[in-house]
């Protein structure tokens, strides 16, 4: 299945950035307005169970389905919202994203009803979409490095909220209900659109001859040089753009597809171990992105390949020893190692996706790079579940060491019998 911004664009239709249109300061703001702005998406959701029984589902039998419908329809309206912001204004489809969060967020605090909850996360899922419309503003006015930046850093905003966010829920809790919160928490993305209408609208600057290619490495493993032999508009070749939408869908799965049954695993090995600590554990390999993110966006930014396997090789060494950890510091360890892995991984997708969006209209190719990452996430919770109830808690990990292992191979081999050819042309020329 082909999404319409996978299809090649016309080069009339192509918008080149001359120079980074946003300050770092505004950069900033508009990482700190989706960090503000997803404090309940991210931290709600773990607390269905106990919402679910206010509204007529004593025993939360919908928790599972609820909890990945935002999730469905955003990979649905994605790529379509990301095509009207490339046509109507970056700025104003960011602005419809924050809105839109926040109506539904009222409906589901106000909801008296499964069926007008169930509502709202709709909506939430339509209607929302902040992280692909910010990425897709801040594409339309940087470029390079300085958007790969830019990327690196609103995935910190995001791992930053899901370590941060339920707990603030958690601590509010004694005092007003998850359910409620939902209504108090809708003043975020107000707060945050109010924040992005003074920011600009990124410019629209005409098409320019291509600008000299660098050295930098697309996702298939193709130079930049050669991307603009293959093509004249400058921007790497489709074949990089199918290669990091299957890598999106492929980390995205082998991540998240350990997170709905952490919690039971590690009390299955650690019996006795508190919510605390499970929390804790949870939260770790998103804090390892916060502490190195900076560090190995300047060591990877020129090799991005590279960074990519050995982060899936990381992913697949700490899932897998999640199979056998049995004490606390065995979990850290493992831990830690993922986290290495979901930072690399992060960190040089960001490169890649800054790579292809040189050329490109930004709006359609994040709302399609956010349709993948969805898409995977959906297909991880399934699987997670599946295998669950099949095998237990730890046939999840063991589902995304494989996945992360054949990944391994698929971005790994290309790139060796590429470079055992230069050898031999190097050493045999004609």
């Amino acid at each position: 299945m082909h999404t319409a911004t996978s299809q090649r664009v016309e080069p009339a239709t192509v918008e080149t950035k001359v120079r980074p249109g946003l300050a770092r300061r505004q950069v900033h703001a508009v990482a700190g307005c989706y960090f503000v702005a997803s404090f309940a998406a991210l931290g709600l959701p773990p607390y269905l169970t106990e919402i679910l029984p206010e509204l007529g589902d004593g025993a939360a039998r919908w928790a599972g389905l609820l909890y990945i419908v935002p999730t469905i329809f955003g990979a649905i309206g994605a790529p379509l919202w990301g095509r009207l912001a490339d046509r109507f204004g970056r700025k104003r489809l960011l602005l419809r994203a924050q809105l839109g969060l926040a109506a539904a967020f009222l409906l589901a605090g106000w909801a008296d009803s499964l069926a007008t909850f169930a509502a709202a996360l709709v909506i939430q899922g339509v209607l929302g979409g902040t992280f692909a419309a910010s990425n897709g503003y801040l594409g339309a006015a940087l470029e390079g490095h300085a958007l790969s930046r830019a990327l690196t850093l609103m995935q910190g905003s995001a791992r930053a909220a899901l370590v941060f966010a339920p707990i603030v829920v958690g601590s509010l809790t004694p005092w007003l209900s998850p359910h409620r919160q939902y209504a108090l928490l809708a003043v975020l993305p107000l707060a945050a659109a109010v924040m992005l209408a003074a920011l600009p609208e990124p410019p629209r600057v005409r098409p320019t001859a291509p600008q000299a290619a660098t050295a930098e490495v697309d996702a298939d493993g193709t130079s930049a040089v050669e991307a603009a032999a293959a093509e004249p508009s400058g921007r790497a070749p489709d074949a990089s753009l199918r290669a990091l939408y299957a890598l999106e869908f492929a980390f995205v799965f082998s991540t998240v597809i350990s997170f709905p049954y952490l919690i039971s695993l590690i009390k299955e090995r650690i019996p006795g171990t508190g919510p605390m600590v499970s929390g804790v554990l949870f939260a770790l390999p998103h804090m390892c992105y916060l502490v190195a993110a900076i560090a190995v966006h300047a060591h990877f930014r020129g090799r991005p390949r590279l960074g990519i396997a050995i982060g899936f090789g990381c992913i697949a060494l700490g899932l897998a020893g999640h199979g056998v950890a049995d004490s606390l510091t065995a979990f850290v360890a493992v831990r830690l190692v993922l986290g290495a892995g979901l930072t690399l991984g992060l960190v040089c997708m960001s490169v890649l996706a800054a790579d292809c969006a040189k050329g490109r209209a930004p709006g359609g190719l994040f709302g399609s790079i956010e349709f993948f990452s969805k898409a995977g996430a959906v297909a991880a919770g399934v699987a997670a579940a599946a295998g669950n109830d099949w095998f237990g808690p730890t046939a999840p990990v063991l589902t995304g060491t494989a996945i992360a292992l054949i990944t391994v191979l698929a971005t790994a081999v290309p790139r060796m019998s590429r470079t055992l050819r230069t050898r031999r042309s190097l050493r045999c020329p004609r």
